[in-house]
Formats: structure tokens, sequence, C-alpha cells
């Protein structure tokens, strides 16, 4: 196949271009527009395979992604480019609805007049896999978990664009017949993440001395996915997942916010027992909780493990240490993003006093 991928310089996209070229023998197109969050230096090990190519464009341009659509011929897109990051979202949201929203619209026609043009067989084996989060569903008590068939109750900015998106998706495959999927992850963590995610941003604070923001008392839960993981899921999503269909991708690792960043410490302070900071615990400092901030998400991933034969294979334990690792193994990425002029552990939290 040719694969187009959206988003492929990005964290989650560029481990997915990874895998593509790293374990099969697909082509891969990669369409970036280069914000902020995208890197290229996340595929220096594949840019120069022959079955690989880099397109900076922006999907928002209606014309342009026919166009290229018409050029490549891709036999699956997987659509991953998006606006991310919550915080963001708050304090400017039209960003994130012009990407989310109008950018899937751009592909989705983009995509419906490419495998309107197709052969009947090419027509037949077409794909359109819409990238989304399990955000879209709102917030969860103590118990239960997000299924495929959770009503959409997104209460931020950026879940709203992506709940918005999916319904798009959702309508251009039962108007027009596109052959459409949609996957709905938990929070992906690993290698590449740009520093303004939680895990990097207690990993470089921890490692220059810096505070580690926590917002509210930390008692927040969340499902962590190694990204490759989710790579992985997506793939085997775009070749063998029923047209029509919604798949859950979850890590099967829930975890408190306090919790975990007690766990990246401990891991710190046995890989550098000589830091200063050590215990690095002692840096952890709780910050004005953010607006709309959802207590829960835990996914139940059993759809696709059951109709598609995939699990999760990283643990969070084994996957932070990985994370930690890497990081410590990694600093010219890191110290040139830092570099260009992004302001390290950026937050919209201020610190606050916690009884207790």
């Amino acid at each position: 196949m040719k694969i187009l991928v959206t988003g492929g310089a990005g964290f989650i996209g560029s481990a997915l271009v990874r895998l593509l070229i790293e374990s099969t023998t697909h082509d891969v197109v990669n369409i970036d527009k280069l914000t902020y969050a995208a890197n290229l230096d996340n595929l220096s090990t594949v840019e120069h395979s022959p079955r690989y190519l880099f397109l900076q464009a922006d999907i928002c341009d209606e014309a342009l992604m026919r166009e290229l659509f018409s050029e490549q011929q891709p036999d699956g897109i997987i659509h991953l480019a998006a606006e991310s990051h919550v915080d963001r979202s708050i304090d400017g949201p039209r960003a994130f609805l012009e990407t989310n929203f109008m950018g899937t619209y751009s592909l989705l026609q983009a995509a419906r007049i490419l495998w309107n043009g197709l052969p009947d067989d090419r027509k037949a084996a077409f794909r359109f896999l819409h990238v989304s989060t399990d955000e879209v569903f709102g917030s969860l008590g103590s118990d239960g978990y997000f299924t495929e068939r959770t009503p959409y109750a997104p209460n931020s900015p950026y879940s709203a664009s992506k709940a918005s998106s999916d319904m798009l998706v959702r309508a251009w495959h039962h108007t027009y017949g596109l052959p459409t999927l949609i996957s709905n992850c938990s929070n992906n963590y690993g290698p590449y993440q740009f520093p303004e995610k939680l895990i990097p941003v207690i990993l470089l604070n921890a490692l220059n001395g810096r505070p580690l923001p926590i917002y509210g008392t930390g008692e927040n839960v969340r499902d962590w996915l190694y990204v490759d993981d989710h790579a992985s899921a997506l793939f085997r999503i775009l070749c063998a997942g029923v047209v029509g269909e919604t798949y859950n991708i979850g890590g099967h690792n829930e975890k408190k916010n306090i919790d975990l960043v007690r766990e990246i410490c401990s891991i710190l302070d046995s890989l550098l027992p000589e830091s200063r900071c050590v215990p690095h615990e002692s840096l952890i400092t709780f910050v004005k909780d953010r607006p709309g901030h959802d207590q829960r998400y835990a996914i139940d991933a059993s759809k696709i493990e059951k109709d598609l034969g995939w699990k999760p294979s990283v643990t969070v334990e084994e996957g932070l240490r990985l994370t930690v690792q890497w990081y410590l193994g990694n600093r010219e990425w890191w110290q040139r993003i830092l570099d260009r002029g992004f302001k390290q552990a950026e937050r919209l939290g201020v610190p606050a006093q916690i009884a207790g």
C-alpha cells in the first residue's frame, strides 16, 4: 500500500511513520504543516528511505489537499494532524476549531473525490482512519470505562473540536459511503513527546531542578498508552478494521497524576543518584487546577483485542523507565526545542497551597 499520514512529524504521527518504514514494506507519504509541536528530527532514522516522502502542507487548504491526494494516489489515509494540547485550547480555541474541524473536513472532501474516481478493486480496499481521543467522552467517576458506545460529552475546547471532527467522519461515511474508521485513544507517552505535556514537563523540570507542577491535588486519573503500542494499533485498524466502526485504544494502565509523577521521580533517583535534586519528589509543586479538568479517563479496549487481536505490550512501569532513559540519552533532541524559544513547563496553573 501507499499510506498517507497527516501530522507525521508530530509525536504520535512520527512513531507511526517510523513503524511503517522500519517494520513494513509500505510506502509512506507524510503531510505536516510543521507547526510548533512538529519536529522533523523525530524522523531522522527514516528520512532517507526510498519509501518515505515528506510534504509540508496545511490540511486546511482544501484545494491543495485535493491536488496532493490526486498526485499521490494513496490506498489508505491515517489522519493524525491536530492541535492537541488542552491548556492551549483554553487560551486560544480558534486554532483548534480551524485545524481539528475544518482540516478534517478538507481531508474528507479530498478523500471522497479520490475514492470516487478509483477503479473498483482499489475503491473496495481504500480506507480513511481518523485518530481521535478518549477526551471526547468527558469525565468518568471512580468506576466504569469508556466503551465505543459511550455518549460524547466533551468538556474542553480541545475535546469539543475532536468530538466535532469525529462526527464529520461518521457523517461522510453514512452520507457519502466513504470507507472510514475512527479510533479513540488514551493518554500517550514515550520518546519524542513535545515538552508541553505532563511527562516531559516533569522530566525536563526535574533535570533542571525546577518545580514539578501538578494541577489541583493530583488525584486526576488517566490511562497511559505507550506511543509505539498506539502506532501498532493504528496500523492494525487500517489493515483489518471494519468500515464504519470505532475502536478504543487503551493501555490498561490507570494512574493518578500524583502517583505517575512520584514514579518518574523514583526512576530519576535510581538513574541519577548523584543529582543535587535527590529525592526529586521534593520538587513537586501543586498549582491551581485548570478549568474543566476531567477527573478520570479509562478505556475499555476489549473490542480491538477481541476483533482485531491487538493489545498493549508495554506496562506503564516499563514504559516510564524506557521514556526516562530516552530523555536522558537524547538531550540534544529536547535541547534544540528549548533553544528555539519554547518556554519550558509553561502551565496555566499558579502555585497554590494544598491543605495537609
